[in-house]
């Protein structure tokens, strides 16, 4: 397996870190810089095995896969800092939207090894979507080994680049969606006299069953909908509809090319 190091050490950092630890991936080689001590402290308590540093990004590039974990405003300022230390034998993974592989290549003098992925939240226990795109020149076997490496976060969808903004505002923000509501019918339903252990498991259960019926059962929208003649939330739906095209459109004409 390719040695990997990470530039920014934050959340999704973490997340990735962890499912690789949790697919038995060691991490005794694996390298973390950030600019904040404490974050690294954090990662080193967490991950006792990886190397941290704070200052010294060519142990980072050394490396033959650098994830670059940070938000485009300094992603840009941190690639003029690195290029100089990059071989052909390495392969740089951005992870932030809006930054495309041509732009990225351009700030790194053309350098093309370059891959766009965006991990989800889910990918902590193993079940995230990440989708990845690589640009056309791409070798098939070091492709390959990259999206052999990215399952271990969980599904790996090879997309077109024009995509990753759609799925970072339907994957990846996606979960934020649905945390606070789901525990809230997960906080009522032990009011109304569930055990915590009923609540996890019907709520689980209604939703996978819920997602079948509307996908999957040959049914229009107006059909299933039918199927439930009781809606105590039918009177704020329009309502809700309304926060999702005000909000999620904001956000994917935020961070779009």
């Amino acid at each position: 397996m390719k040695t990997f190091g990470f530039i920014g050490g934050g959340r999704i950092t973490r997340i990735c870190l962890q499912a690789f630890k949790n697919n038995g991936i060691s991490l005794e080689k694996v390298v973390v810089s950030d600019i904040d001590q404490e974050v690294l402290d954090d990662l080193k308590h967490r991950f006792p095995d990886i190397t941290i540093t704070k200052d010294n990004l060519q142990v980072v590039l050394n490396n033959e896969i650098i994830f670059i974990s940070l938000h485009p405003p300094v992603l840009i300022e941190s690639l003029t800092k690195i290029k100089i230390g990059l071989s052909n034998k390495t392969t740089i993974i951005s992870l932030a939207p809006k930054l495309t592989i041509e732009k990225i290549s351009i700030a790194l003098d053309g350098f093309t090894n370059i891959a766009r992925m965006n991990p989800s939240a889910s990918a902590l226990v193993n079940k995230g979507i990440n989708p990845i795109c690589f640009p056309k020149e791409i070798q098939s076997d070091l492709k390959n080994e990259i999206i052999e490496l990215i399952k271990s976060l969980g599904s790996c969808p090879e997309v077109d680049e024009s995509k990753i903004e759609a799925y970072a505002v339907i994957s990846a923000m996606g979960h934020t969606y649905y945390f606070f509501q789901l525990q809230k019918l997960k906080e009522l339903a032990i009011d109304f006299g569930m055990s915590e252990q009923e609540a996890q498991v019907t709520i689980t259960d209604m939703l996978l069953g819920t997602l079948e019926t509307l996908f999957n059962a040959g049914l229009s929208y107006k059909e299933v909908s039918d199927l439930v003649p009781v809606k105590p939330l039918g009177e704020v739906e329009e309502i809700i509809i309304g926060y999702y095209e005000k909000y999620l459109k904001t956000i994917f004409n935020k961070i779009k090319p």
